[in-house]
């Protein structure tokens, strides 16, 4: 979230720049200033009547060595008078600062200035492109060709859990494997320090990355042990470092994580979501930075390279969007989204995002670093990025390599696969 001196800073600034966002926070940044305006007359007046009590009850022994018995007494029955006024105004102050912080939680991040208008998906800027689309006649579409050589049972997951949770087998299922580990391998040689997290976190981790109070109705909660299923191993592996400060000798911290990833996705329907498309369980590999601020941009540019290479390198076709201040997510200051050519339903499938938060995590989080000769620690940048979510990679790999005798296995995955062709 933002910081509270930020926005008493920049009030201005901030209603323009969320305008791009399609936010309207002036009313929210009105009662944010007027709430802390609040907490800092109160907190001065918290301050008088501990200074009045103060200098009364040290007035009090004297005036009993000096025989002031009556004065006193009248100073002692003052003090109990102002001990439960400082205690009064002591739980409005704490009812102040938890207003203040519903308040806070409510305010996006505010955009890059690179970051174009647009209202939704439609309005995201295409700025790279590359791969060639191939061209097949009679393309089946993923969950033909998974019927068809028996690579993964949609109707067997919803007899064991329900729709959106597929059965992967055979050559599916070793699919599935070898990208995962593709994956990993590449992320390592990109110089990731690899980590296997937990697949439930608790409240506070949910807040720490935004997920909390945001998007709770898209995680499965574990309401006995109040635990949420990772949407995302972005989650647990950016609160590795929460309440953590770092050496600025020590930035970027580079981490990547294998996860299966859960996601009610409710009020998802349509022909667009069939198959792999759209899944309430799916594996993915996130990488995950924290960086200096005074690099961050770039740090995102080189995440953003390595998710590229690793479409490139199974050779499909790809392009990469800058998306617009209406489809920017709520603690978002810029995202890139990745898209591959799916042949056989002929139009383009998400596969990665990868996105700047700037301090907006961070803040959340207390997580700070420090620089050398300082003694005050400031806020860092957390950076993350999908390398890659598999499903529709799966999706995409099928039906382009589709052939009458098979499906063609990239080349990069043969090693993981022992075969290069799916009969």
């Amino acid at each position: 979230m933002l910081t509270l001196k930020y926005i008493q800073d920049n009030q201005e600034e901030i209603i323009s720049r969320l305008k791009t966002k399609r936010f309207d926070a002036k009313e929210v940044v009105a009662n944010i200033v007027a709430a802390d305006n609040n907490r800092k007359a109160t907190q001065t007046e918290v301050d008088q009547k501990q200074n009045e009590l103060n200098t009364l009850s040290k007035s009090i022994g004297q005036l009993f060595k000096s025989g002031k018995t009556d004065e006193a007494n009248i100073a002692r029955e003052k003090t109990t008078g102002l001990k439960e006024e400082i205690r009064n105004l002591n739980g409005k102050l704490s009812d102040i600062e938890k207003n203040i912080q519903e308040l806070l939680v409510q305010v996006p991040n505010i955009p890059h200035p690179s970051v174009p208008e647009g209202k939704g998906e439609e309005d995201n800027e295409v700025v790279k492109e590359g791969g060639k689309v191939p061209s097949l006649q009679e393309a089946l579409p993923h969950w033909e060709l998974a019927a068809k050589y028996d690579l993964i049972d949609f109707e067997l997951g919803t007899k064991l859990t329900g729709a959106g949770f597929p059965v992967y087998k055979g050559w599916g299922a070793k699919l599935q494997r070898a990208l995962i580990n593709f994956f990993l391998d590449e992320a390592t040689k990109a110089g990731y320090n690899e980590v296997l997290p937990p697949l439930l976190v608790n409240e506070d981790s949910g807040f720490g990355t935004g997920q909390l109070p945001d998007k709770e109705g898209q995680m499965y909660h574990v309401t006995e042990d109040n635990l949420y299923l990772i949407p995302t191993a972005e989650v647990p592996v950016t609160n590795i470092f929460r309440d953590v400060v770092l050496d600025e000798k020590d930035l970027p911290v580079k981490q990547c994580a294998y996860s299966a990833c859960f996601r009610r996705e409710a009020g998802s329907w349509g022909a667009h979501v069939r198959g792999l498309n759209r899944l309430h369980q799916f594996d993915k590999v996130e990488i995950v930075q924290v960086a200096n601020p005074d690099n961050s941009y770039e740090v995102l540019e080189q995440m953003v390279a390595h998710a590229q290479s690793l479409v490139e390198k199974l050779k499909l076709p790809w392009r990469i969007l800058r998306l617009c201040g209406g489809d920017l997510s709520f603690t978002s200051a810029l995202t890139y989204d990745f898209e591959v050519y799916s042949a056989a339903q002929e139009r383009w499938l998400e596969v990665s995002s990868v996105s700047n938060f700037e301090t907006y995590q961070a803040n959340r989080l207390k997580l700070r670093f420090k620089k050398a000769g300082e003694k005050k620690p400031q806020l860092a940048h957390t950076l993350n990025g999908s390398a890659l979510a598999l499903p529709r990679i799966v999706a995409a790999i099928l039906e382009n390599n589709q052939t009458p005798d098979g499906i063609k296995v990239p080349e990069v995955l043969v090693p993981f696969m022992g075969t290069d062709m799916i009969k």
